[in-house]
């Protein structure tokens, strides 16, 4: 067996595998347990999580659909790579339409939700005071995101949001290394969160969009320049 998939999580026997199968590859790709580059291979992969190749060739597929894996001719998938530039023009699709999601999310928030979304923010500021790793803090990043998005109600939003922003992700690990940018993101989602509990749509998408907009500048200072 290949160890590039050592990192790869095995999956019980049970329902829904190609679902489970789908989740663990793409939390693999997301946490750089699997980096850009590295080759899908439906035997091996199937071999380490011990199931039948079905459902990993599903998941496989979806993944290629995400853009987070992609069909080579003649090599099959593999983990997809994200250069500078594509990363800077996602994030610049990203700001309006995360703009959007919060301004949705604040006209349909309930006490609920807000709970939610308070409680993402606590577990995320617990990562951080315990120093963990990138990968618990991507997690929380992520998660309050699409608890926003989800709650925005519109199906196709959702859709292009969760491929935008699992793109986006996969460059975070080789293309930007900025030391504060845990911290700043945390401070920068509480601000979306304050908008939003004070039932201000206009506030929350600007508090959104600024988000997206500082994540954009902190890149262009970080990252290596073309």
């Amino acid at each position: 067996m290949s160890t590039a998939y050592r990192s790869v999580n095995n999956v019980a026997p049970g329902s829904l595998l190609a679902e489970r199968a789908y989740d663990e590859l793409r939390a693999a790709i997301l946490e750089n347990r699997l980096p850009p580059g590295t080759a899908m291979s439906v035997p091996a992969l199937a071999d380490r999580m011990g199931i039948s190749r079905s459902p990993v060739r599903e998941a496989v597929q979806r993944l290629i659909h995400d853009g987070l894996a992609t069909h080579v001719p003649h090599r099959g998938a593999e983990v997809s790579s994200v250069d500078v530039e594509d990363l800077r023009q996602l994030y610049v699709v990203r700001e309006s339409l995360e703009g959007l999601a919060a301004r949705l999310a604040t006209e349909r928030l309930d006490v609920a939700a807000l709970a939610d979304l308070e409680g993402i923010l606590g577990d995320h500021a617990l990562v951080l005071a315990e120093g963990g790793d990138e990968g618990a803090h991507i997690r929380q990043d992520m998660l309050f995101h699409q608890a926003i998005r989800n709650l925005s109600g519109n199906a196709h939003l959702i859709g292009i949001l969760d491929r935008i922003q699992g793109k986006a992700h996969l460059g975070l690990h080789s293309l930007w290394r900025h030391p504060h940018a845990p911290r700043l993101a945390l401070e920068e989602h509480r601000e979306i969160y304050d908008a939003m509990s004070a039932g201000d749509p206009e506030a929350a998408e600007r508090a959104a969009r600024n988000h997206v907009t500082r994540l954009r500048v902190r890149l262009s200072q970080s990252a290596p320049q073309r």
